[in-house]
């Protein structure tokens, strides 16, 4: 059992021995370790808020980007309209327009077809006078060929003349 048990000689240098690896550990060792540890805590901490900063400032960025599709959206929307609205009013104009000048043609139509009604009567009426002076010539000639005739007619004439 001595193999097992240890002795107090053993014990005590042991214990000596540890006490004074603790202390230089503690004087030369032990500052580096735990300020190693406490900036790698740190670190770690400041990599989990920076984490949820920018957790944060992507569902941020998420809302606003939402909010500029909506706006977008709408602005997409009103522009549309009113291209929709223009397109109407453009169309209404044209055919204002085309309804004017159409008006305008059959009034000029009109006034051409007007003119070129009484032209041709007037035409008309000359060539019924040239044809009636034409006729009542050639009765006059026949008629005044005769000197009893003609003298008859003539005569009349006069006597029409101062009754009219």
């Amino acid at each position: 059992m001595d193999l097992i048990t240890p002795g107090f000689g053993l014990v005590f240098w042991t214990t000596v021995i540890f006490l004074i690896l603790l202390l230089v550990l503690k004087k030369v060792a032990w500052k580096p370790i735990v300020g190693a540890i406490d900036s790698r805590n740190k670190s770690i901490a400041d990599a989990l808020k920076l984490a949820e900063t920018t957790r944060a400032e992507m569902a941020q960025l998420q809302a606003d980007n939402e909010t500029i599709i909506q706006e977008a959206r709408k602005e997409r929307d009103t522009l549309l309209k009113e291209a929709r609205d223009l397109k109407e009013q453009i169309i209404a104009q044209a055919q204002q327009e085309a309804k004017s000048e159409a008006e305008k043609i059959t009034q000029q139509a009109l006034q051409s077809i007007e003119n070129e009604k009484l032209n041709a009567i007037e035409e008309l009426r000359g060539k019924v006078a040239e044809i009636s002076i034409e006729i009542a010539e050639k009765i006059l000639a026949q008629e005044l060929s005769d000197k009893k005739a003609s003298e008859k007619f003539i005569n009349q004439s006069i006597q029409n003349l101062k009754l009219n």
